[in-house]
């Protein structure tokens, strides 16, 4: 039996890092940790803007109930984020609209920009920009992308039949988005949903939204949980 020259033997490993078959290319998020949105005790780095619905920490989640006769409520991050992947989890009542902004704005003054070739205006103290919706209704358009208080629905499912059947009613369900320049991509449970190419903004920040009810009493509510967050490489 013949003897394996020692110089093969020590540059085997560099070769079948080569020719292995299915070998992941390099992640770009590489070297830069996940990072804690939420502590699980607190509010820290949260404000509440919009509405009067009411936010609480139980048992490590992010609570938000409604409440009548107030507008759409968000709980937002006091960071803004530009290039990220973003994952949290979430489950929410039958027949409460909600969902998660990313890359959204709140400003003081009165703000104008072009959408969909008109002039939009939004009104100081409103939340708006991209929101990853969380649709309990019929049509199931949870992980879909709609611009709040702006240009409306950019990325709905209704031709997506596989992502609007991921969701799951009255249970935990997971969401994964990452927003690389110009690119918005989200999954629900694992499950490709939208695909936006959209670059109105490049940053802004993240809340977690319980809609408006109207005068409706009954106190349904949102609850989020495992919030983390990577900034990607450029």
């Amino acid at each position: 039996m013949k003897t394996i020259p020692i110089w093969i033997i020590a540059l085997l490993p560099a070769f079948l890092s080569v020719v292995r078959p299915g070998t992941a290319k390099a992640d770009p998020t590489q070297g830069r940790p996940w990072i804690s949105l939420f502590d699980g005790k607190t509010l820290e780095g949260w404000r509440q803007r919009g509405g009067n619905a009411k936010y609480r920490v139980e048992e490590g989640q992010i609570i938000g109930t409604c409440v009548p006769n107030t507008p759409n409520s968000f709980l937002c991050t006091t960071k803004e984020f530009s290039d990220f992947a973003l994952e949290l989890e979430f489950k929410v009542d039958q027949g409460l609209n909600s969902g998660v902004q990313i890359r959204s704005h709140c400003f003081d003054e009165a703000t104008e920009f072009e959408g969909n070739g008109k002039r939009i205006r939004v009104r100081p103290g409103r939340v708006h920009g991209l929101q990853v919706e969380i649709d309990t209704s019929k049509r199931a358009w949870t992980g879909g992308i709609y611009e709040e208080g702006a240009r409306g629905w950019l990325n709905d499912l209704k031709n997506n039949e596989a992502a609007r059947n991921a969701f799951k009613h009255g249970e935990w369900n997971k969401f994964r988005v990452e927003c690389r320049g110009d690119s918005i991509k989200t999954w629900i449970n694992d499950v490709p949903a939208a695909d936006l190419k959209d670059g109105r903004v490049s940053s802004g920040l993240i809340g977690l939204q319980v809609h408006g009810v109207g005068q409706r009493e009954q106190a349904l509510e949102v609850r989020f949980r495992n919030i983390r967050l990577r900034e990607l490489a450029e």
